[in-house]
């Protein structure tokens, strides 16, 4: 009967209505003395039942409360326990040691990503809606603070302005703060994300340290240009020193004749030869590094393109042009990007000029949801190799014979100078595609 609780509760129930009834025929019949021990047993027969609907809610109680605050060290006995109670028992282990790993590995995968954000360079900062910080990265609360903070409002410690200026930011806008930290300056670009968990708002701050990555760059930049000044100019300046201390050699010993005479004027051209190379490559370099500001005034694409159009007229090459939004103004300096074009069409020219049916394309194209307006320049030349189209844009690297390397340099800074970009997609032996991008106000 015992491996059976229901019955078991069914069989006692029966005893006690039993009881009761007999009770009742007692005590009409004055056998008071059986009547007592009638009453005992239905005491302990209540007492008994009450003992096991106590024992199952304590077990249960201690179920809840394990899950509750994640003690899963709790464990259930199934020894001198009945089979129904020892799989019940059994089961609740079971919903246990569940929780166990389960809670396991979120705490492993939590310490993972926290380890993880903690190697980033960039200052990270979670804070809900009232300004409480929640969690900071090691990086924002060494580099950026110096400590732990509980609120966005201790960041005016460091800027009196900060939370003036998180407070403006948008979702997935980026804003450059300047920070003064121990006499030092530092450019911190700033992103926002927001997220909801749980019913509650929360925003994601990123710091990213700007300055030093410019710095590291602007850096490589000027060591790239000493480095191409330095072999331009030497390349120059050793054949004249060497033929300047032969000429001057020839002359001391005193030997004047036809073919000294004739040496000298070999000499005197060469260096005057690379002099004026070295003249012009300076010359070069003065145009790209004194580039003037843009003088901004509206402008029709097709009045833009019909000027350019004129200027170039080769029978050999045949022209294709496939305007689109003549009217489309564009807020640019004319003479300036009339030069960017001019640039891409000759080297559209040189780059097919070889080809048995040259074809240079002029398109144009509108981005209305962007307000972005595109001017392609293609040609189906002899295209350009990978590793070149990384080094195009670099001032005074150059494959062709008799260039200067700067044609596409300038192109690239006029563009940058207007808002806009310049980029390149070719494919060997099918041709190039220039792509001039600008922003539509």
């Amino acid at each position: 009967m015992s491996r059976y609780p229901t019955y078991r509760i069914l069989f006692i129930t029966l005893i006690l209505i039993a009881a009761s009834i007999a009770s009742v025929f007692l005590y009409q019949a004055g056998l008071y003395f059986c009547l007592l021990f009638t009453g005992i047993l239905m005491l302990v027969l209540v007492y008994y039942l009450c003992f096991l609907q106590s024992s199952n809610f304590k077990l249960i109680e201690r179920l809840v409360d394990s899950l509750r605050y994640n003690d899963f060290t709790l464990s259930f006995s199934t020894k001198g326990k009945s089979a129904t109670e020892s799989k019940l028992r059994n089961d609740m282990n079971e919903v246990v040691l569940n929780y166990r790993k389960e809670l396991t590995a979120h705490q492993e995968r939590y310490k993972y990503y926290e380890t993880l954000l903690d190697t980033v360079d960039s200052y990270l900062l979670v804070a809900d809606d009232k300004g409480n910080v929640q969690w900071m990265n090691k990086a924002a609360q060494q580099d950026l603070c110096g400590h732990a903070i509980h609120s966005v409002d201790a960041l005016n410690e460091i800027n009196p302005n900060f939370t003036q200026q998180l407070a403006k930011l948008h979702a997935g806008e980026v804003k450059v703060i300047k920070l003064f930290k121990e006499e030092v300056t530092q450019e911190l670009a700033v992103s926002m994300t927001e997220y909801t968990t749980e019913g509650f708002r929360y925003r994601l701050y990123c710091f990213t340290n700007v300055r030093s990555l410019l710095e590291e760059n602007e850096m490589e930049a000027w060591q790239k240009l000493v480095r191409v000044l330095t072999h331009e100019m030497m390349n120059s300046i050793a054949p004249i020193i060497s033929l300047s201390e032969t000429l001057a050699e020839r002359v001391e010993q005193d030997n004047r004749g036809e073919q000294l005479d004739e040496m000298i004027v070999h000499g005197m051209k060469v260096i005057h030869r690379r002099s004026k190379g070295l003249l012009e490559f300076v010359e070069n370099y003065r145009k790209l590094s004194r580039l003037s500001m843009p003088l901004l005034a509206y402008i029709k694409v097709g009045d833009l393109l019909a000027d350019i159009k004129k200027l170039f007229h080769n029978p050999k090459i045949d022209y294709r042009y496939d305007i689109e939004e003549k009217e489309q103004l564009l807020f640019i300096d004319r003479s300036q990007i009339e030069q960017v074009l001019i640039n891409l069409l000759k080297n559209a020219e040189e780059a097919c000029a070889e080809q048995p049916n040259p074809v240079v394309k002029i398109t144009t194209s509108y981005l209305k949801e962007k307000h972005l307006l595109l001017i392609s320049v293609s040609d189906n030349g002899c295209g350009i190799l990978p590793d070149v189209q990384e080094k195009i844009f670099v001032p005074f690297f150059t494959t062709k014979q008799k260039g200067s390397g700067i044609g596409l340099s300038l192109c690239k800074q006029i563009m940058s100078l207007h808002g806009g970009s310049i980029s390149v997609k070719s494919e060997e032996g099918v041709g190039s595609t220039f792509t001039l991008k600008f922003v539509c106000r």
